[in-house]
C-alpha cells in the first residue's frame, strides 16, 4: 500500500478540488474543474503502467472513497456569496462525481490493461478518451439534469439550478440547458488534455520504472 500512497493522495485531491471548482464558471462554457479532473486519468494510467492493473484499481477505489467522503463533508460546509449561502460542494455534484468517477476510472483501467502491450502511447490515450467521454456524460447528467434532479431534494436542486438555465448551445445553436454546453466544452478540454498528458505520463513512468516506459 505504501508504494501507491502518493497515487491515492493525488487521486483524492483531484476529486475534491474538481468537485469544488466545477461549480465556478470560467468564461461562458467552461468550469475550472475541466482543467483539474483530467489529472485523475493520468494518475490512474501511471499507476497501471508502473504497478499493474490491481494496484491501479486500488488507487481508484481508495481515491474514490477518500474523495467522496471529503466532498460529502464539503456539502455540509456553507460559504457566503452574493448575499446568500451555498454549500462548498453541492450534494448533487458529489453524487454525480462519485458515480461518474468510479465508472469511468474502472473502465479506463480495463481498457489500458487490454492495450498495455501495444505502443506506449496507445493504452493511455485510448483509455483516457473513452473514460473521459463516459465520465462527462454521467457527471453532467447526474449533477445538473432537471430530469434526474427529481430524485434529489429541493435544496440540492437549488444549489445547481444555475446550470439548468436555457441558453443558446455554445452561444450560437438552439436553446438548451446551460449544462449541455458545459458538458460539450468540458469534453473538448478533456480531449486536448488527454493528448497533452502523454508527455508527463511518459516522463513519470520513465522516472519511476524505466524498464516499463
Amino acid at each position: 500500500m505504501t508504494r501507491i500512497l502518493p497515487g491515492v493522495i493525488a487521486m483524492a485531491a483531484v476529486v475534491v478540488a474538481s468537485n469544488i471548482l466545477v461549480q465556478f464558471l470560467l468564461g461562458d462554457w467552461l468550469t475550472w474543474g475541466a482543467f483539474t479532473y483530467p489529472i485523475a486519468f493520468l494518475v490512474t494510467d501511471v499507476m497501471n503502467r508502473v504497478y499493474g492493473v490491481q494496484a491501479a484499481r486500488r488507487v481508484v477505489l481508495a481515491g474514490f472513497l477518500v474523495g467522496v467522503l471529503c466532498s460529502l463533508i464539503g456539502s455540509q460546509i456553507m460559504l457566503q456569496g452574493d448575499g446568500y449561502e451555498f454549500a462548498a460542494v453541492s450534494l448533487r455534484v458529489a453524487v454525480g462525481s462519485g458515480i461518474a468517477f468510479l465508472t469511468a476510472q474502472l473502465l479506463d483501467v480495463a481498457i489500458f490493461n487490454r492495450l498495455r502491450e501495444g505502443r506506449w502511447w496507445r493504452a493511455p490515450l485510448a483509455s483516457t478518451l473513452v473514460g473521459s467521454a463516459v465520465d462527462t456524460a454521467l457527471f453532467f447528467s447526474i449533477a445538473f439534469s432537471a430530469t434526474i434532479g427529481a430524485v434529489f431534494s429541493q435544496a440540492a436542486n437549488m444549489e445547481t439550478s444555475w446550470a439548468t438555465e436555457a441558453v443558446p448551445f455554445l452561444g450560437a445553436g438552439p436553446m438548451v440547458p446551460l449544462w449541455v454546453s458545459l458538458a460539450v466544452a468540458d469534453w473538448g478540454v478533456k480531449l486536448v488534455l488527454a493528448i497533452a498528458a502523454l508527455i508527463p505520463f511518459r516522463a513519470i513512468v520513465t522516472k519511476l520504472s524505466p524498464a516499463t516506459a
